[in-house]
């Protein structure tokens, strides 16, 4: 039996390998497109915000807590967290330094920052909070930590 590999036949595997290696490029997206990833709609490990000096006394962070986002506040009562998901129409809200309130930009609701319910707008239902635990200075938000 003859184990030399002529060109033509070297040819044909490089461009069978070609062909395969392409189409699996070409797949591969499609695959992960049907097939995300999935994501947690809330961590069920505590979620690492930074350190206590890095949010200034009514300053505020904004952290991913699983599928949506979160912002933690320092209100002179403690740090508090909330989902940033408004709950009127599921639009982002934002932290304003200078109202000392968490807006809506999609149709001017306004929440407090010490316990997220509705100070006006459309929604009557309060932000949704989550647990905050400090350790050594370091601030982590939701999880099971009772």
């Amino acid at each position: 039996m003859d184990t030399n590999l002529t060109r033509r036949e070297f040819l044909k595997f490089l461009k069978r390998l070609l062909a395969v290696t392409g189409l699996a490029a070409l797949t591969a997206p499609i695959v992960a497109y049907f097939y995300p990833p999935k994501l947690e709609e809330e961590p069920s490990e505590p979620v690492y915000v930074g350190k206590q000096e890095e949010i200034p006394l009514n300053g505020s962070k904004t952290v991913g807590f699983g599928r949506y986002p979160a912002l933690v506040v320092n209100t002179p009562q403690g740090f508090r967290a909330y989902s940033a998901v408004c709950t009127h129409f599921a639009c982002l809200v934002k932290w304003d330094e200078e109202r000392k309130a968490f807006l809506c930009p999609c149709h001017d609701a306004a929440f407090d920052p010490v316990d997220g319910h509705v100070l006006h707008g459309p929604t009557s239902v309060p932000l949704k909070s989550y647990a905050v635990t400090i350790t050594n200075g370091e601030i982590y938000i939701g999880g099971n930590q009772e």
